[in-house]
């Protein structure tokens, strides 16, 4: 799970006047670095693919479920349903666990904000910008979400009725959807961490 030791909002602008000026740089720029890596890092983007593919995961069992239920037996009926309870029990987490990460994600924007605002610093603004991050961001997302779109619609158009079962497409045009919808989560974090870096440090 995302830790949530976040670094302190910065001090007052009133009270920045009586405290050493090289201390508070030298703070704002461990801070930014610090904020800048929760938000852009590695680590965020390998922690946005592990929970895709939990619902990657959680909707296999689903689609095993619509499988099973196709078959139309006794026994299928009773395993279909062993495979949605296992199905809920993966993607309900993975719901809880996705909402605690846009929620920790939000807090360290509004961090990021707060301690850009606090003063200027080129050297740590620019490692902040984070070109190389945001750029990896964007294209493994991109790369992502094509790969997602090109599943989704590629099945979906190649499907011909009586011989694909139904369980399977929807298997794969979920699996899809998964894809090109991280992807898409992905582009629009970079783009926007972009927009934001712009706006603050060259304005």
């Amino acid at each position: 799970m995302p830790r949530r030791d976040l670094p302190p909002p910065p001090p007052p602008a009133h009270l920045r006047a009586w405290l050493d000026e090289n201390a508070v740089r030298a703070d704002r720029a461990r801070i930014l670095h610090e904020l800048g890596r929760r938000s852009l890092g590695i680590g965020r983007l390998l922690l946005l693919w592990a929970v895709a593919a939990v619902f990657a995961l959680g909707w296999t069992f689903v689609a095993m479920a619509l499988m099973a239920f196709e078959e139309g037996d006794p026994l299928s009926f009773i395993l279909g349903f062993v495979f949605v309870v296992l199905g809920v029990g993966v993607l309900v987490p993975a719901g809880f666990w996705f909402a605690r990460g846009a929620r920790l994600d939000r807090q360290v924007r509004g961090l990021l904000c707060a301690w850009a605002e606090a003063g200027r610093d080129p050297a740590a603004d620019a490692r902040v910008r984070a070109p190389g991050r945001s750029l990896t961001w964007l294209l493994t997302s991109f790369g992502l979400g094509v790969a997602g779109l090109w599943l989704t619609f590629g099945v979906a158009l190649s499907a011909r009725p009586g011989r694909e079962a139904y369980g399977e497409l929807a298997y794969y045009m979920g699996l899809g959807m998964i894809l090109w919808i991280t992807g898409l989560l992905g582009l629009g974090k970079a783009g926007a961490h972009y927009r934001w870096a712009v706006r603050v440090f060259r304005g």
